[in-house]
Parts: C-alpha cells; sequence; structure tokens
C-alpha cells in the first residue's frame, strides 16, 4: 500500500516543529525541543535560568534542581495544531546526601492519519505517539552554583514504524540573590538513536543554549535573554539558487544582502527575549519575542504577530496555574495550560 497521502499529511502537520530553527528537520524526537511550560513558552523559549523553585522551569534545566521544590507536581497540556496535543506529568523529590531529583514523562500525540493510495483511495487508519521518561537530578555545590543531569529514554511510534533511543542533558546554573541574577548553561540531548525507524540512525535535536534572568532591583519585573543554537552560526536558510541574494516578497525581485545584514540576521536568530511581570506577588504577566520563529513563519504579504508569545500565572491556594498563548503563524497559535501544587501542602 502506498502511503503518499497519509505520509504528506504527516510532515505538514509537523512543519512547526522544524520551524523552531533551520537545524530542525534534520533529527528524529523534535518534540522534545518544545516545552510544555507555559511560563517558558510565553517567554518564547523551551529552557530558562530562573531560580524560583518552579517545578516547570526545572524540568528542562536540571541544576535548578533543589530541595525546595520537595514533593512539587506539576501537569501540563498543550493544545498544539490541529489534531496535535502534547505535555507532561512531573514529581520532584529530595534525598539526603544524594541531592533532589525529577522525574517526568512527556508525550506527544499527533493524531489519527488516513491509509491512502496514490489516487486518494482509502483504507484505514494510523496513529503516530511519541513518549520521553526523564530523571532529573540537580545537587547545590555553593550558595551561588549548583548542577544538574537529565537522563532520557525516548519512544517514538510513527504507524508501523518504532524507534527508541537515550540522551543526556548536562547543566551548571549562577544565582546571584544579591543582585537578583542568574545564569545558566546547558547541552541539551547528547545522545543516540538505538533502534531505528529503519536502517539508518538519525540524529537527536543536540542543543547548547545560554541563559540569563534578572529581577530589577525597584521593580517587579524579571527579564530573560537565551542564546540557544550555539553549536552553530548559520541559522539562515541557504537558498542554492540564490547564493548570497534574496527574494523581495512582494515584487519577486532578487535583492543582493550585504554581509552586515547577513551577520545581523544570524546574529538575532540565536537570542530570544522575554519579561515577566509579577502584581501583588499572586498575578504574572509575561511576554516574549523569538526573532528566528519569525522569520521563519511570518507570512510576507501579512506578518502579523509571528514570534511573539504572551501569558500569565495565577497563585489561587495551593495551586499554581499558568496560560500562554504563541503565535507561529496566521493559521494558528498553540494553547499551553499548566497546574502545579505541592503534595505535602495536601497530606502529612
Amino acid at each position: 500500500m502506498v502511503k503518499n497521502y497519509c505520509i504528506s499529511l504527516f510532515v505538514c502537520m509537523l512543519l512547526p516543529f522544524f520551524g523552531v530553527s533551520q537545524v530542525g528537520g534534520t533529527s528524529t524526537y523534535m518534540f522534545m525541543g518544545i516545552t510544555g511550560a507555559p511560563r517558558l513558552a510565553a517567554m518564547g523559549t523551551n529552557f530558562s535560568s530562573v531560580y524560583d523553585n518552579d517545578l516547570d522551569v526545572s524540568v528542562t534545566n536540571p541544576s535548578l534542581i533543589n530541595s525546595n521544590l520537595k514533593n512539587h507536581l506539576s501537569l501540563s497540556f498543550v493544545d498544539y495544531f490541529d489534531d496535535i496535543n502534547m505535555g507532561y506529568a512531573s514529581y520532584s523529590n529530595t534525598f539526603d546526601k544524594v541531592g533532589s531529583f525529577a522525574a517526568t514523562i512527556q508525550f506527544a500525540n499527533y493524531g489519527t492519519f488516513k491509509y491512502a493510495d496514490n489516487v486518494g483511495t482509502q483504507s484505514g487508519t494510523f496513529s503516530a505517539n511519541e513518549i520521553a521518561a526523564t530523571i532529573g537530578w540537580g545537587r547545590e555545590l555553593h550558595p551561588r552554583w549548583s548542577i544538574g543531569a537529565n537522563f532520557k529514554m525516548i519512544f517514538s511510534g510513527l504507524e508501523a514504524y518504532h524507534s527508541f533511543g537515550i540522551a543526556v542533558d548536562v547543566a551548571g546554573t549562577y544565582h546571584n540573590e544579591e543582585k537578583q541574577l542568574d545564569a545558566s548553561l546547558i547541552v541539551q540531548n547528547v545522545g543516540v538513536e538505538i533502534f531505528t525507524y529503519a536502517s539508518e540512525r538519525s540524529k537527536l535535536p543536540f542543543n547548547i543554549q545560554l541563559a540569563f534572568s534578572q529581577k530589577l532591583q525597584h521593580l517587579p519585573f524579571r527579564y530573560f535573554i537565551v542564546l540557544h543554537d550555539l553549536y552553530k552560526w548559520n541559522l539562515i536558510y541557504d537558498d542554492p539558487t540564490l547564493g548570497s541574494s534574496t527574494l523581495d516578497p512582494s515584487t519577486g525581485e532578487v535583492l543582493q544582502r550585504t554581509k552586515m545584514a547577513v551577520f545581523g540576521d544570524n546574529l538575532l536568530r540565536h537570542i530570544t527575549i522575554g519579561g515577566e511581570f509579577t502584581i501583588a506577588k499572586i498575578v504574572y504577566l509575561r511576554a516574549g519575542y523569538n526573532y528566528q520563529r519569525r522569520q521563519e513563519l511570518k507570512i510576507a504579504s501579512k506578518s502579523g504577530l509571528a514570534g511573539f508569545s504572551f501569558g500569565f500565572g495565577l497563585d489561587i491556594y495551593k495551586f499554581q496555574f499558568s496560560y500562554s498563548y504563541v503565535m507561529y503563524t496566521l493559521a494558528g497559535a498553540p494553547n499551553y495550560f499548566s497546574v502545579k501544587t505541592r503534595i505535602s501542602d495536601w497530606v502529612k
């Protein structure tokens, strides 16, 4: 049975994943590069350095896992594009002399697809799912320094094709309480695909990121800066037919780009910025801007708010709720939800 129709549909639905960066589409398990945390999504990123005992942030930055997160539970759900949805469940605990741990189950469900031959004759359906089980460990070396690591086991099932791989993240964080400044460095997804879909092994979505965040001294506002894909400078799509030129979206005219313009474009593609404003210590307003996402997914005739993201957090009683709305293209925007609590607040 030829599956041209369903495969084409599946690829189209995964385009937002590949829009994360130009290195997207060259590796497997791309769902691991999409955050399920509304707070991070509202900042336009999947990684941060804020040291304020948020389990959602610690899921992707294990150097932030600490004893203050003991018995914390977080549940996340992402209403992605079309029938795609994803999310995770994470729980943290601390053990004397060993350190603090966070166990996370992350999933991505791509919905149901139709079998069809090359003339469109349908003959049933199939599904596609991916799951990653992660054990994160964090330890404080000094009041200002902490380290952490994630160990991941990843399973992918796409119709009758299956894959299994393992990966690790290694991270370190600097925390300055006096200046309310945090900085983190992480090397993500160092690993291998053990059992492959076919005979050839695929790469994992490797990344190196550096993040900064600081709360202003006289204003309840924290800014975030993330530098991503630090292992690769050129994130611009190179059309072999244009060379260093580009096309005017309105006229189709070939335009020559200067070296400075290319340098500036590449530099900005590595930078994501965001901010968080706190009201009465229980309401959090968030926004972010991802330049690379905007350049790759905007529509030339009408850019809209592609690349921008917004969200809020709310502390009520023993719960923390978060929501974010991330603008990818005019075609749609995912909704992110999470709820957090501390189990020890409910059970002695």
